[in-house]
């Protein structure tokens, strides 16, 4: 079948624009046209009387997410969602839980959910639960092989051992050490040089251990939830002590409660003010092995507090020998909105500053327990890294 690209031209700018013009226009891309002109539209719409916008319907809202679904991948249907969120306030509906099913699960329902947890009727509630448990599956699954790997690679790799038991073996690394041992005439290479890894049993102390200090205020939502994930996937890491703590103006250490990421999502309480200096302090009195230990301040740094003695605070954790890591943001998204003064200052006392994906959070967690240059490691990844002033 030839498609006319002209046609397809026009078709695609007029629902990019919400064309009234509905001529030559099929069923399917009117109720698509409709579907986004309902959100994108609203006041136009109002004003001329047409299309009759989404309004705060229930039935009309689920019907109009049945619509998106169908014409759009789910990426777009979940930006398409919180553009819903965020310009028509649906926050009542989700009160709802047969409308909450219909929702498309996703990061950002996630933070809507935990916003709205103490204002739930209760049957509400085990409806919101469950879907926080969808998304963390969903999150486990993306994230946990190539973290768990990723970082017991890092750890492994300084613990290598030239007298290795057969089951340790390190076979790749063994086989490149001995490949000028070729035998031709056999096809084989000969093994004069065994390398395996180590089974030297550790102890809490000797253990490398990663703090995640992490804001909780509204505009760090997603942040929360994938470093709630990664806290959950190493704390099952034996070769590593992994710790969490959740702050606003109050301080939370979720540590003790790792193994149940979604009781530690649904009880998280996003928003408040931001104490960055408590949460340092705090993390600090903690860490009993500084030359081991990675913090990581996932903060974008708008300090409700006091700035000084969050500065302050910074310089005495790096003064005690301790690897402090500022995430402005671990998220999916763009560039964060963040304190520039802040980080430039954070940056001038050697922390390495900025923003990370989730998917390439696990390979900035194995450059530092590999103790490289954090600030290499970005600019290698294409990763803008925050300089100082």
């Amino acid at each position: 079948m030839t498609i006319d690209l002209n046609q397809e031209r026009l078709r695609r700018w007029k629902l990019a624009l919400g064309d009234q013009d509905t001529s030559g226009m099929s069923s399917d891309d009117q109720r698509m046209g409709a579907a986004l002109s309902a959100l994108y539209d609203t006041d136009q719409s109002q004003k001329k009387g047409q299309r009759g916008g989404l309004g705060k319907s229930s039935p009309k809202v689920a019907k109009w997410l049945g619509d998106i679904r169908e014409f759009f991948p789910s990426r777009v249907v979940q930006v398409i969602q919180k553009d819903a969120f965020d310009r028509l306030g649906l926050e009542a509906l989700m009160m709802e839980p047969e409308f909450l099913e219909t929702l498309e699960a996703d990061v950002h329902l996630v933070a809507q959910l935990m916003n709205l947890r103490g204002q739930m009727p209760p049957r509400t509630v085990e409806t919101a639960r469950a879907v926080i448990a969808k998304v963390v599956e969903e999150l486990m699954k993306r994230l946990r092989g190539r973290t768990e790997e990723t970082l017991i690679g890092a750890l492994n790799r300084s613990k290598r051992t030239r007298r290795p038991r057969f089951s340790d073996i390190d076979w790749p690394r063994t086989i490149n050490a001995n490949l000028r041992h070729w035998q031709p005439e056999y096809q084989t290479i000969v093994p004069e040089t065994l390398i395996g890894f180590s089974r030297k049993t550790k102890t809490k102390a000797d253990l490398d251990h990663v703090m995640l200090c992490v804001d909780q205020s509204g505009s760090m939502a997603p942040s929360v939830v994938f470093a709630s994930i990664f806290a959950a996937v190493m704390a099952s890491l034996p070769v590593l002590s992994t710790q969490l703590v959740c702050f606003d103006t109050a301080v939370v250490d979720w540590t003790e409660q790792l193994a149940d990421p979604v009781s530690v999502l649904f009880g998280i309480q996003l928003g408040g003010g931001t104490d960055i200096a408590s949460a340092l302090k705090y993390c600090h009195g903690k860490i009993e092995n500084p030359s081991k230990t990675h913090m990581v301040l996932i903060s974008d740094l708008y300090e409700n507090g006091n700035s000084v003695e969050m500065l302050k605070q910074a310089a005495a954790i790096k003064q005690a020998g301790i690897n402090l890591i500022v995430l402005l943001a671990l998220s999916d998204e763009g560039r964060p909105a963040y304190d520039a003064k802040h980080a430039s200052v954070l940056a001038s006392m050697g922390c390495p500053v900025f923003a990370c994906t989730p998917d390439l959070f696990p390979d900035m967690m194995a450059a530092a327990l590999a103790k490289q240059d954090i600030a290499a490691w970005a600019s290698a990844n294409d990763v803008e890294v925050i300089r100082a002033a």
